[in-house]
């Protein structure tokens, strides 16, 4: 009787050390990271490792030539203020792309596929009135290759892009298992986690813009939006972590960061309209106008997606995603 009675007590405190069986992660051969579990690169299918490494590779080829044509410029072969600053974008914008291709195809995220469309347009757009308002003398024919090289493979990537993210995913399942909100929950994270990237992208090419451009501004001014690149990368941060880790205090400094930023937006949208036309180059100004335009769109989604999030912790998705990781 004694026997029988430490056997039942052994077994109720190993079923109570174990994690539910609700909690527990259903596949385990996903891949454990900080960012979430991702899909091992034997699992892809063929045509979709053939179109990740032709993406990687492209995107890497129009890099080269973007850091080329800034060399060139640094060296002083032709002056063309616009054209650089639309160089130093493009890095960073390419440079997040690679970063939103792999987590989208790894982790089958179809928000991180739909920003890398966005992206990509964004890209082709900016390239496209860059070279229209081009003077025709500063044509080169290595501006000339990028322009062609991102428009061709813009489109290919857009097409192939969107076909991944009608195709089914089933890593929500993966992760979240049968539980409908827990599906939901891992929508809205990966929603997060997309918005808090994409608006550091914004947040970074904007200060390029303006610190480049040729709006005219003060010494103190010029060192508070050099600043503001610390700030964006540091607020980003502060952001994926909260989102991921569920950490609600973190989430109230992330949102009290982002206030400095959205009234500096206010601030920069003011300041140019006022000075409108007074550098010579409408193409700049318009660019920063519509760049402050699409951060406090980013920001309305982020904080949309967010505030549904914030409701859902604790309700054991972190667990979920991170607990093979902490059993290993």
């Amino acid at each position: 009787m004694d026997e029988t009675s430490s056997l039942l007590h052994r077994s109720q405190n190993e079923s109570v050390d174990l994690p539910s069986p609700n909690l527990r992660p259903r596949h385990r051969e996903l891949i454990p990271t900080p960012c979430g579990p991702i899909k091992p690169w034997s699992e892809l299918s063929c045509l979709v490792k053939l179109y990740y490494s032709m993406t990687i590779v492209s995107l890497l080829a129009v890099l080269a030539l973007t850091i080329v044509n800034i060399y060139n410029q640094s060296r002083e072969k032709y002056h063309y203020e616009e054209d650089f600053t639309v160089s130093l974008i493009q890095v960073v914008g390419i440079l997040f792309c690679c970063y939103y291709i792999t987590r989208g195809i790894l982790q089958e995220n179809r928000q991180e596929l739909i920003v890398f469309v966005l992206s990509i347009l964004i890209v082709m757009i900016r390239s496209v009135v860059n070279f229209a308002v081009l003077p025709l003398d500063e044509r080169k024919s290595l501006i000339l290759a990028r322009f062609v090289c991102i428009l061709c493979l813009g489109l290919l990537h857009m097409v192939c892009a969107s076909l991944l993210i009608r195709t089914s995913s089933s890593m929500a399942f993966r992760v979240g298992g049968a539980l409908e909100s827990l599906q939901e929950q891992y929508f809205l994270l990966n929603l997060c986690f997309s918005m808090v990237t994409f608006d550091l992208q914004a947040q970074l090419c904007l200060c390029i813009l303006i610190l480049t451009s040729g709006i005219s501004m003060s010494y103190s001014h010029s060192i508070i939006l050099g600043f503001g690149v610390f700030w964006a990368c540091f607020t980003a941060a502060i952001g994926a972590i909260a989102v991921l880790k569920e950490l609600k205090p973190l989430v109230w400094i992330f949102v009290l960061q982002n206030l400095p930023e959205l009234a500096y937006l206010i601030f920069i949208l003011y300041m140019v309209i006022a000075e409108w036309g007074q550098g010579g180059s409408y193409a700049l100004e318009g660019a920063t106008v519509t760049g402050s335009w699409i951060s406090v769109m980013i920001k309305g989604v982020l904080f949309w997606a967010l505030a549904r999030l914030y409701r859902s912790f604790g309700q054991g998705l972190q667990e979920r995603m991170f607990a093979s990781h902490q059993q290993q």
